[in-house]
């Protein structure tokens, strides 16, 4: 496993001035040496409503808690050599729940959709939100 998930975590829980045993309290039902494993890579990255409450208890906008996620979803997909099998545990939800979007997504890979038709798919529901 790459362990890029457990460097980060152990990297913002340390720039916090968290101990690892403090921290694994603030996590429900986490034991510092289960989180001392996955901080070494040796176990992979929680699910879903504890990286949540990492990235709370961490203090992580936005951003950072969606890196979080793809971090986990990579860490997996690199022990199982198969990208395409993993997403961030934070999007099927919402995915599933929404057929145009589910949609969308097979559009974009038909017509092999790059970066740049993401960034104005992006900066369109950005603008949208700022209004």
């Amino acid at each position: 496993m790459e362990n890029r998930f457990g460097k980060y975590i152990e990297a913002k829980r340390k720039g916090q001035g968290i101990n690892l045993r403090r921290f694994a309290e603030l996590i429900d039902h986490m034991s510092p040496a289960y989180l001392s494993d996955i901080e070494k890579g040796n176990r992979y990255p929680p699910d879903r409503e504890k990286i949540a409450k990492m990235a709370e208890i961490l203090g992580l906008n936005a951003k950072e808690t969606a890196d979080l996620y793809d971090l986990a979803a990579f860490d997996r997909a690199s022990v199982e050599k198969e990208k395409s099998s993993t997403i961030s545990s934070d999007l099927p939800e919402y995915i599933m729940s929404n057929e145009k979007l589910r949609v969308a997504l097979r559009v974009a890979r038909d017509t092999n959709a790059g970066d740049d038709d993401w960034i104005k798919v992006i900066e369109m529901l950005e603008n949208k939100s700022n209004q």
